[in-house]
């Protein structure tokens, strides 16, 4: 009776060890929760803040990535908005402050820029959102009072289908709910296979000219900015497979030459990362995996954003 008590505790012991490690050392029990939206399709909910892997996350009242803010800037404010998918927000790979906003911040601070004492680079971003996404989330919550909205593309988006909630509560990568347990989380995560979703299939078998879709999106957030009298930069970033040889897909050369002609015709501020990661030596170095970008890849897209922006701002002098 004993020795069964006894193995009972020791079971129970080694189990509250790895629930306890888990969640201090990896931040697993406490995952990112999403909410649907009719428009956007899916947000990060709001106010919440977590560590996954040693990395800092914070999400504040405007689902942003970032610290709280005020809707109005305060004066002799610099307020940038950037748009985008995971690239934009970093993920839990990236620490707050190793974020593409962070980085322009900090290095905005760095320097004396007339008629400005503040920096802000708000971030509005959530995994797989596309060109339709970002513009539901400027439609609903406007450009809160920005000099410029930078929306952030990869080649991917230039595909990307419509907003849809379903994948919140449903798909694992969008749980709206915290488990229970850590332990819940990585059975969950890493050894129950993925139920099929099949509403969500459907969508993304979306047919028709999606590029076309996309690009009218584009346009939209551009008409937008237009009617604000405030900069729009739009720039795009490679798939790691695009890079050197033999380069992008046939299908993707053709969507970028829609999106440069598009650009041209629109009179759209536009980069893109494809020729200046090309001129990197080892590109490899610039991407956690095939699409995302680490902290060297954010700082280079971070410098050449704030390249723009003082251009932009010289400008208008």
């Amino acid at each position: 009776m004993k020795i069964g008590l006894l193995i009972l505790f020791a079971i129970a012991g080694l189990f509250l060890i790895l629930e306890v490690g888990l969640r201090l050392i990896f931040g697993f029990g406490n995952p990112l929760i999403y909410i649907g939206d009719t428009r956007i399709g899916y947000l990060l909910a709001p106010n919440q803040k977590t560590r996954r892997f040693g990395n800092r996350i914070e999400i504040n009242q405007y689902s942003m990535r970032g610290r709280s803010i005020d809707k109005k800037p305060p004066q002799l404010t610099l307020r940038l908005l950037l748009l985008g998918d995971s690239i934009a927000n970093g993920g839990w790979w990236t620490d707050q402050e190793n974020t593409i906003s962070n980085l322009m911040v900090d290095s905005l601070k760095a320097k004396e820029i007339a008629n400005y004492k503040h920096f802000e680079v708000l971030n509005a971003s959530a995994n797989s959102w596309g060109p339709r996404n970002e513009l539901a989330y400027l439609q609903t919550f406007g450009n809160f009072n920005a000099q410029t909205v930078i929306l952030l593309i990869n080649t991917d988006d230039l595909f990307a289908t419509a907003p849809t909630s379903l994948p919140v509560g449903q798909d694992r990568n969008y749980p709206d709910k915290k488990p229970l347990l850590a332990v819940a989380e990585i059975i969950n995560r890493y050894l129950v296979q993925q139920k099929p979703i099949p509403e969500l299939q459907a969508i993304q078998q979306e047919g028709g000219d999606r590029v076309g879709v996309n690009l009218e999106a584009i346009s939209k957030i551009k008409q937008i900015t237009d009617n604000s009298q405030i900069n729009f930069l739009l720039l795009m970033t490679p798939l790691l497979r695009e890079l050197g040889e033999p380069g992008p897909r046939d299908y993707e050369i053709k969507a970028r030459d829609r999106l440069t002609e598009f650009t041209k015709a629109q009179n759209i501020q536009y980069i893109d990362f494809l020729p200046i990661f090309n001129s990197i030596v080892d590109t490899k170095s610039l991407y956690h995996d095939h699409i995302h970008l680490n902290l060297q890849g954010n700082k280079v897209i971070s410098r050449i954003i704030e390249e723009k922006i003082l251009q932009l701002l010289a400008d208008k002098k």
